[in-house]
Parts: C-alpha cells; sequence; structure tokens
C-alpha cells in the first residue's frame, strides 16, 4: 500500500515526508480486541500532526519510526476481529485515533478501534466526516455539560479554526448565546455559524472589552492563548460560578501547569480552569454525526487536496 512516512525531521514534516509505495498493509490475523482495519477513503490534518512530530526529543521519544502522520480519517471497514459486533465489513466509519504514533491516517489502510470511530450517518460526505475527528471532538468536549444549558452565556476565544467554528455551532445546538473573537476577514463566517456576537481583534483589545462586559459568561473557552492573560482576567467577565476552559496549549505547558496549581490569593486566576484533553470515543462521534445529518452542523472546509499533494496541504495548514 501507499503511505506517507518520515523517517526524521529536517526541518519541517512537510520536507521530511516521503510517499512509500510499498508499505505493509495490516493483516485480519494481526487485529486484537474491538480493533477493525479501515480503508482510508479521506484524511483531514490538524497542526498537532506537524507540531508533536517537529517537537524534538519528544517528539523523537513518543513517535516510533518511520511514522506515517495524521489523526482523522473516514473509510471503508474491509476486516473486523472477531469481538467487535458492533461493526461489519463494507460499513463506512469515522472518526480520529486516539494519539498520534507510528501508524497515522495517512496511510492507505489503518487498524482503528472500535471505541475511535462511529458509523458514517446516511447523507453525510465522507470528505466532511473525516474534517470531524480532532476538532470538532476538541469544541464538543470544550462544551462542559455544567456550565452549558438553554440560555447560557459563553464566550469562544478564537471562533474561526476548526475548534471555533464547530464550538460556535455546537454551543448553539445547545442553547447558549455565543460571543466570538476572529480577524476581521472571518467575521461574516463566524455569524455565518450563529455567533450572536463577534469581537475583531484587529480593530480591539479583546480584554478590555470583556471587561466592560461585566461577569455575564457561564463559560470561556480558549481556542488560540492569546491574549496571553485571558485566564488572569476572566474574573472580570466569567460569573462567580464561571468555568475558563483551555483548548490551545500555544501558552506553554509550563503556564498550564501554573493555572492549574497556583491560587487565586497567588496571582493565579480567580476562577476554575479547566484544561480540555480531547477524548476519541464512539458515543461523541454518533451525536456529532446525527448533528451533520440532520444539518444543524455545517463542516467548513477550507481547502481540499489530492493524495499527491499532501505536501502543499501541511504547507497551506502551517500558514493558515
Amino acid at each position: 500500500m501507499e503511505a506517507w512516512e518520515y523517517a526524521t525531521i529536517q526541518g519541517t514534516l512537510e520536507k521530511s515526508l516521503v510517499l512509500n509505495l510499498s508499505a505493509p498493509i495490516p493483516s485480519k490475523s494481526s487485529l486484537t480486541e474491538n480493533q477493525i482495519l479501515v480503508e482510508v477513503i479521506t484524511a483531514s490534518i490538524n497542526p498537532v500532526d506537524y507540531k508533536l512530530p517537529e517537537s524534538g526529543i519528544f517528539g523523537k521519544l513518543t513517535i516510533k519510526k518511520p511514522a506515517s502522520p495524521g489523526l482523522d480519517f473516514c473509510g471503508r471497514i474491509i476486516a473486523t476481529h472477531a469481538s467487535s459486533t458492533a461493526f461489519r465489513e463494507g460499513q463506512l466509519v469515522f472518526g480520529a485515533l486516539r494519539k498520534t504514533s507510528q501508524f497515522g491516517t495517512l496511510r492507505q489502510f489503518i487498524v482503528v478501534s472500535c471505541t475511535e470511530c462511529a458509523m458514517l450517518p446516511e447523507g453525510v460526505e465522507p470528505e466532511h466526516a473525516a474534517a470531524v475527528g480532532t476538532a470538532a471532538t476538541a469544541a464538543f468536549q470544550s462544551l462542559l455539560p455544567s456550565c452549558v444549558k438553554p440560555g447560557s452565556k459563553v464566550f469562544i476565544n478564537g471562533g474561526s479554526g476548526g475548534v471555533g467554528t464547530f464550538g460556535i455551532q455546537f454551543a448553539k445546538s445547545m442553547g447558549a448565546e455565543v460571543t466570538v473573537t476572529c480577524s476581521t476577514g472571518s467575521v461574516n463566517l463566524c455569524k455565518s455559524l450563529g455567533a450572536d456576537e463577534v469581537l475583531d481583534y484587529n480593530k480591539i483589545d479583546i480584554i478590555s472589552q470583556l471587561m466592560k462586559k461585566g461577569q455575564i459568561f457561564d463559560l470561556a473557552i480558549d481556542n488560540v492563548g492569546n491574549p496571553a492573560l485571558l485566564y488572569e482576567h476572566s474574573h472580570t467577565f466569567l460569573k462567580p460560578k464561571g468555568t475558563f476552559a483551555q483548548v490551545s496549549v500555544a501558552a506553554g505547558v509550563g503556564t498550564m501547569l501554573r493555572r492549574m496549581l497556583q491560587p487565586g490569593f497567588l496571582g493565579g486566576g480567580r476562577r476554575p480552569f479547566h484544561f480540555v484533553r480531547v477524548r476519541s470515543n464512539n458515543d461523541d462521534y454518533q451525536h456529532m454525526g446525527r448533528l451533520l445529518a440532520e444539518r444543524k452542523v455545517r463542516v467548513v472546509v477550507d481547502e481540499s487536496f489530492e493524495w499527491e499533494n499532501t505536501l502543499k496541504a501541511f504547507e497551506k495548514l502551517r500558514f493558515c
């Protein structure tokens, strides 16, 4: 089979990837409990797909080489383990691998756990379903059920990226009032997805604008990591029982740990801090799939690339 692989990182991931035309296909006999073998129809890439391999010693130690990047996929089941009673050969499934590993989704055939996928709903395009995995799951799991109810007010920092575009729509489907930030060029997109208010960070200071609103939000979600002190000021715009959810780790691991551990009276934030640890699971994929099928949520695809143009796709992703 064909597989995009890298043995070492030479500058960037896209400069290191090579198309292997004779990679071995996993056999049915190699499947273990609750595993299925999937022929990939389409895959979606995310920043984590190049950031982890490029992370230096951490990437070297955590990913066995040669490796294929990619987490998100949609494909057809060609074999199942005897224990995998929920799926059968020939069905279309979509989802995401739970973690970055040696065998990512930029391969023609992948081994997937039944907990990492769901059946593709009728009427949903494989290209759209493939984009759900990482970004949509992060958005869905950032909308904490304890904070979001019909009528709740949600603030999303970063509404135009993959996580943000899903977050707006999921929050609206839950009955929330949504305020988001984005650049000037993305204001109309965010409004078209249902955002009630859009704050253009090119024109206003986001923290100052939020402080003027007062303590009105039940949940604040940071998909960006900028402004850097957004969490530290969150008590000025979150309700006393509001929560700050962090999706992006752009602020750095040290900052994340400090926010989780440093109490407010020692200079930390004054609202609960929740780091969104994305967990791939069948129940969430089924729910998100239904929302797609019912046209309550749509996938925003920036651009599609043919298999042979995978390197160009990473170049585009890096500068989005």
